[in-house]
């Protein structure tokens, strides 16, 4: 009989009915979109900002002159301080290590060049001085459990720019990628040849392609690491690496100092992949290493996702609130209109408890279709934000149908609580009596 009651009551007054629905519907819509979103704005942001280059940067220790101006890290390096590359692999032990993304050693060399005309000549003429880097491409990784990863200063850098193609470490003739402006001095260009010589060591190039990146690298001579290890004679060691990793954005309990936590604190923030516990663990498997975050990249991810999942939640609060009005408001204006069927159900035996129950049990089955309606369209609005700011939608989650549902029923119980309560108080003997 209750469930009976129930349905006769919902199907009567359809009008008041769909005005009602339709309020919880776009109000859980906007939650809805809101919510889906901001589930995923975290990754789209990382991969947003993995277009920003690495956010990690590992030194020998014995740099230990800090130098940071703008978030950027100018410490001039010790010109006896290298790291070895076999190392490297231990990067990808890390307890975040399927976050580490990319990572690619440089060594730099300050080398003589001689622009060689065509055909190759023997003789070295030197010509103006420049800076020799030597990197990885698609440099294959083999970890502990034998599994290969390939990395490399296209995954840490993505903004360089290269018109031609860049060099191949597996070719048999040396070849090399020069910047911009060191091609527009010497007026060198793609298959042209430049020899490079340090003290009584010397190569013979080939020039693959041109590289733009808006920097320092614009002026130099970029090889594969193996090159510059051989002209630094500095065989199977590197200066500095770059380190591109997905990271939460950082709070305040982040930033503080592993050293002072409890041991219960340092296992949460050792298990959150914060920029910063990631460094952590990274100068854990490379020893004599100092670690350091690249804090605009960092800083400017977290500012930026606490801003858009601010504004978010501010539009998911305000659209609950007009929703929760809307449904006092309907639910005030039913129970005013049905003081007399209250009266009779009151003056035939039912109690309190019973009327305040039935009249709920309609408001939550009102939820319900609400909140599903609102949830069809929420994941509609959700894709054409997440399309339009993101360029991929995000994916429809049980998750947020469930918290869509319980937010439904609280609103619409909230918003009726005060008309309910009235409801049930109601004395049934000046009802009937007209009054």
């Amino acid at each position: 009989m209750f469930l009976r009651l129930i349905a006769d009551n919902f199907t009567r007054r359809p009008r008041r009915k769909f005005l009602t629905a339709a309020a919880l519907s776009l109000g859980m819509a906007v939650a809805t979109a809101a919510l889906s979103v901001s589930l995923d704005v975290g990754d789209r942001l990382s991969e947003e900002f993995k277009s920003l280059g690495a956010n990690l940067v590992v030194t020998p220790e014995a740099d230990s002159l800090p130098l940071e101006i703008g978030g950027v890290d100018f410490r001039p390096a010790n010109s006896g301080a290298y790291l070895p590359e076999s190392d490297l692999r231990k990067i990808k032990s890390v307890f975040w290590h399927n976050n580490i993304t990319a990572f690619a050693p440089i060594l730099e060399v300050q080398v003589k060049t001689a622009i060689l005309p065509k055909p190759v000549s023997s003789a070295f003429v030197p010509s103006n001085p420049a800076t020799l880097i030597g990197t990885w491409l698609e440099h294959p990784v083999y970890t502990d459990d034998l599994s290969r990863f390939v990395t490399g200063i296209g995954g840490t850098n993505p903004w360089w720019k290269v018109e031609g193609r860049w060099f191949s470490e597996t070719a048999k003739d040396p070849e090399c990628v020069i910047g911009a402006n060191f091609a527009k001095k010497t007026g060198r260009g793609v298959d042209d040849a430049v020899e490079v010589q340090d003290g009584e060591r010397g190569r013979v190039l080939t020039v693959t392609g041109i590289l733009s990146t808006g920097g320092p690298e614009d002026d130099a001579i970029i090889v594969p690491l193996k090159i510059a290890q051989e002209l630094a004679d500095k065989p199977g060691q590197y200066r500095k690496l770059y380190v591109s990793a997905l990271t939460k954005p950082e709070d305040d309990f982040a930033r503080r100092d592993p050293k002072t936590m409890k041991p219960d604190e340092l296992e949460r923030w050792s298990c959150s992949p914060y920029v910063s516990s990631i460094a952590y663990s990274i100068k854990q498997v490379l020893p004599g290493s100092d670690v350091r975050v690249i804090r605009r990249v960092a800083d400017g991810e977290g500012k930026i996702l606490t801003r858009v999942r601010t504004l978010l939640w501010l539009v998911t609060f305000a659209s609950l609130l007009a929703a929760a009005l809307a449904v006092g408001a309907s639910s005030a204006s039913s129970v005013i209109e049905r003081r007399t069927e209250i009266g009779l159900m009151k003056a035939l035996g039912a109690g309190s408890g019973t009327v305040g129950w039935l009249l709920a049990a309609e408001q939550l089955l009102l939820a319900f279709v609400g909140g599903c309606t609102g949830y069809a369209l929420g994941l509609l609005l959700a894709r054409f934000l997440g399309t339009k700011i993101f360029g991929v939608p995000p994916e429809p989650s049980l998750l947020v149908l469930g918290v869509i549902l319980v937010l439904a029923a609280t609103i619409t119980l909230l918003g009726s609580a005060l008309p309910l309560r009235r409801a049930a108080r109601f004395d049934p003997a000046p009802i009937l009596r007209g009054e």
